[in-house]
């Protein structure tokens, strides 16, 4: 060991933050750590040999990521502004709400928040002050957040987690200050908050917030009851067959392909809702992917494994069983990513069994992201890629379905979070049963490696729309190379898959495409049957440059896209034949009745 110099203060290892975070201070280069193991005659482990240089980059990259925050600048003259302000109106709140002359009643501000609109917000001074002063608070630091002057990816993480900040300090989460829930307490002698602590004991034993009563459903007897059966399983997926319910369907089959990161039956909640039953009633022979759920026999599973087992497998069953090389497909969200990656992978080994794609709120093109963006880096994705991916020092790892439900639900967190909070724990109210947040509490797991190589290759470098830079089960990918018409469906307010950036999609395809924007958000919008005749979507048959183009030019139609969608589907269908009587055939029989058990396992 060498000793200091004398005279000479010993020098410390440690090295200062920035350089830890820049990469300066990392595990040796992996030549340099082959040779030092070499010396004591320890063989080089393979797992060890990458992890210096994954460490190293990871490094940097998160110094760049920190840095692009230290770059951060607030001008004087905004700053200077929004303090004015901010003290201008709380001098008036306080006056307001606090400051009246004995005798006088003070006139409630007006508070414009649901949080806040029941009257006990209003019925003392002290409670008004509070949420006002809470909404004042809340405006002011977000106007502050919009007043940053940086990149914009920095700009949208520091509103995000502003925003996120603000809803979580709102008055009404925290039964010191909610008068509505001290009433409550009042009122049941302290029942509600009794029954609150229950409740709150079985969420953290269950591990989520509960939205609903998951009791009143089970998958099979009140969701996911369309009548059908599995005719196909492997390790990956049940295929159903759905019961024709008419005399005569269109010769030509149908393959829906759900997302993998939940459950099928979104797209089979109720009758009157169900978007499978309805393509039956259309008079389609509809088969549906179910994606199982996966322990951790699966942990070492990737992206190829789920194209070449999912619907790789899925279209050959489907065309064996119908008798037709070529199908009409449908793919849902990342369902959509996967469809269009296996249809290029087989236009690549000249195949073209899609006679149509239909994309509902699917990526493509991964350019814009919406606010997913902001946890996409390449140091966030080397993160996963240490701790989950194929080439992880602990060996892969399973990333679980509570995980993706928490983070999703915090990209709404006063719908998804804290108005369960206020309720369940709060004033000790059940929530009511809804079906379409029993799904969403219906969590499915992903193996690491298959979710990093999706992460790295389409969030992070978009390289799935570009011709041949991808090789997924052992072809290059080329989108440009699949020739069926397709459908884009895409929903206006949709959080995940933003309209603009399906729109994108119209350029990457070469085929006939139709593009149509429809109301509300990523499931509502979707989920919209024609039946109930609700919202709107807007039409527009030419192709433009630009999404604002498009819609400038677009129709606004009452109703549901469905309508549109079947008219589309139609003429693909082919002929009317006699439904078949039995699913399945010789050697696909029946195995088990729909939904099947893939989709009843827990994550």
């Amino acid at each position: 060991m060498t000793q200091p110099q004398q005279g000479k203060p010993a020098t410390s290892a440690m090295p200062s933050m920035e350089q830890a975070l820049r990469g300066a201070w990392t595990l040796p280069a992996s030549p340099d750590l082959a040779k030092a193991l070499a010396q004591i005659g320890t063989p080089m482990p393979p797992q060890l040999s990458h992890l210096g240089e994954h460490v190293r980059s990871m490094g940097t990259s998160m110094g760049e990521t920190l840095q692009s925050f230290a770059n951060l600048k607030l001008p004087a003259d905004q700053l200077a502004k929004l303090q004015a302000d901010y003290l201008r109106e709380a001098g008036e709140l306080w006056n307001q709400t606090l400051g009246a002359k004995p005798g006088e009643t003070p006139e409630p501000p007006k508070l414009g928040d649901r949080r806040f609109a029941s009257q006990e917000w209003t019925a003392t001074p002290m409670s008004a002050y509070v949420a006002a002063s809470y909404l004042l608070n809340a405006r002011t630091m977000m106007q502050l957040a919009d007043a940053v002057q940086g990149d914009a990816k920095t700009r949208q993480r520091v509103r995000f987690a502003v925003q996120q900040w603000i809803d979580a300090s709102a008055p009404s989460n925290y039964l010191a200050l909610n008068p509505e829930a001290q009433k409550k307490a009042l009122d049941t002698k302290g029942e509600s908050i009794s029954q609150g602590m229950q409740m709150l004991l079985h969420d953290l034993k269950q591990g989520h917030v509960s939205q609903t009563d998951e009791t009143v459903f089970e998958v099979g007897r009140n969701v996911a009851t369309t009548e059908g059966n599995v005719v196909y399983e492997n390790e990956f997926i049940q295929l159903i067959e759905y019961k024709p319910l008419s005399a005569k369907v269109y010769e030509r089959p149908m393959l829906f392909v759900p997302p993998c990161i939940n459950k099928f039956y979104i797209m089979d909640l109720q009758p009157d809702n169900s978007l499978i039953r309805y393509t039956v009633e259309q008079g389609h022979r509809v088969f549906v992917v179910s994606w199982r759920n996966p322990d951790d026999s699966m942990v070492t599973k990737g992206w190829d494994d789920y194209i070449e087992h999912g619907p790789l497998a899925a279209i050959k069953v489907v065309q064996e069983i119908t008798g037709f090389d070529e199908i009409n497909t449908l793919g849902f969200c990342v369902g959509g990513t996967i469809l269009a990656t296996a249809l290029a992978v087989l236009a690549a080994r000249g195949e073209q069994p899609a006679h149509s794609v239909t994309l509902l709120t699917t990526l493509i093109d991964f350019a814009d992201t919406g606010i997913l963006d902001i946890f996409i880096d390449e140091a966030a994705v080397q993160l996963r890629e240490m701790t989950l991916g194929p080439d992880a020092p602990q060996g892969p790892g399973m990333l679980k379905g509570s995980e993706l439900a928490t983070t999703f639900s915090f990209l709404r967190p006063n719908d998804l979070v804290w108005n369960y909070v206020v309720g369940n724990y709060l004033k000790g109210e059940a929530p009511p049963p809804f079906d379409l947040l029993y799904w969403n509490g219906d969590s499915t797991n992903l193996p690491g490696p298959m979710y990093c190589w999706y992460l790295r290759h389409t969030y992070l470098q978009n390289e799935l729309k570009q011709p041949g830079k991808l090789t997924v089960c052992g072809e290059k990918v080329d989108l440009t190379a699949i020739k069926a018409p397709i459908y884009i469906y895409a929903s206006r307010e949709d959080h995940i898959v933003p309209w603009t950036a399906a729109h994108a999609t119209t350029k990457v395809f070469k085929g006939d495409r139709r593009f149509v924007l429809g109301a509300s958000g990523h499931i509502a919008g979707v989920i919209n049957p024609a039946s109930k005749n609700k919202r709107n979507y807007w039409v527009n048959n030419k192709l433009t440059a630009t999404p604002q183009e498009w819609f400038d030019g677009a129709e606004s139609k009452p109703g549901s896209w469905w309508n549109d969608w079947t008219a589309w589907l139609a003429p693909q269908g082919g002929k009317q034949v006699a439904a078949p009587k039995t699913p399945g055939s010789r050697k696909y029989k029946a195995i088990e009745p729909a939904p099947g058990r893939y989709v009843r396992a827990k994550a």
